[in-house]
């Protein structure tokens, strides 16, 4: 697996794309709960698949290089040639540990997500892949990783293991 480590300006852009969203639903989508949701629940998903998949010679685990990569680049780039600071490494977090039924609710969600930007055209297929992009790229930074790790993991095996209890 390559080089999986985010950078300070990874996660201003995660962070950016956070605050462009928010400043969209306030102002042009008239602060409606309904319209944040699906922004919301992609960045939750984002930040799971970064924690569960981080390190992993898999396809959601390229998936999630791909996006710190792209992270990485146009933070740094913003930061150091953008404003003239600096980027140093924030990674601080390992890969999450899921139980069989929680690996298959990532899939499941993956699958979810997938459907929901192919399929649901009232949400805009932006939103979903900005808050997914947002989710890894804040995911793996500083405190974030150990805030997020235990209330999502665990509701992520939760649901795993009523998967496997009932078809397992």
């Amino acid at each position: 697996m390559p080089y999986m480590a985010i950078n300070l300006g990874g996660v201003a852009a995660g962070v950016a794309v956070t605050l462009w969203f928010a400043v969209r639903w306030w102002f042009a989508e008239q602060h409606r709960w309904t319209a944040l949701v699906p922004f919301v629940l992609a960045l939750l998903y984002g930040m799971v698949a970064a924690l569960a998949a981080y390190g992993s010679a898999s396809a959601l685990g390229w998936a999630v290089w791909l996006n710190l990569w792209a992270a990485n680049v146009s933070g740094y780039a913003g930061l150091v040639w953008g404003v003239g600071g600096t980027a140093p490494d924030v990674t601080r977090a390992g890969q999450l540990a899921l139980t069989s039924g929680g690996y298959v609710i990532v899939l499941l969600l993956t699958v979810v997500l997938v459907a929901l930007c192919k399929f649901a055209k009232r949400i805009p297929t932006g939103k979903i892949a900005a808050g997914a992009f947002a989710g890894i790229s804040i995911a793996l930074s500083g405190n974030v990783a150990g805030v997020a790790a235990i209330p999502l993991g665990s509701a992520v095996n939760f649901l795993g293991s009523g998967f496997t209890g009932a078809f397992g």
